[in-house]
């Protein structure tokens, strides 16, 4: 299984869970097992059946979006990280 942190503004949605553990092989396949385990998840992480463009994803340090996205295969025990974008300010 995989561990993925949940930003604590997503959490609402996780039952207030910082971390969850989902199996997968893909990082497409994780993020598709959290939203059966949090299907409130889902509008806030994907358009129809892509990853929203401004979500983060991380394995460990680099973003999926520069190895092989949602196919980007994830090993026993590793971490992604759910990053949304921020924007505004002056």
């Amino acid at each position: 299984m995989a561990s993925i942190k949940i930003p604590t503004p997503l959490r609402a949605y996780t039952d207030n869970e910082a971390v969850v553990q989902v199996a997968g092989a893909t990082v497409g396949d994780v993020l598709s097992g959290l939203v059966q385990q949090y299907p409130d998840l889902e509008q806030h992480l994907f358009n129809g059946d892509k990853l929203r463009s401004f979500v983060n994803v991380f394995l460990g340090d680099e973003d999926i979006r520069f190895l092989d996205g949602v196919d980007t295969e994830i090993e026993e025990g590793e971490e992604l990280r759910i990053i949304p974008s921020i924007a505004g300010g002056a």
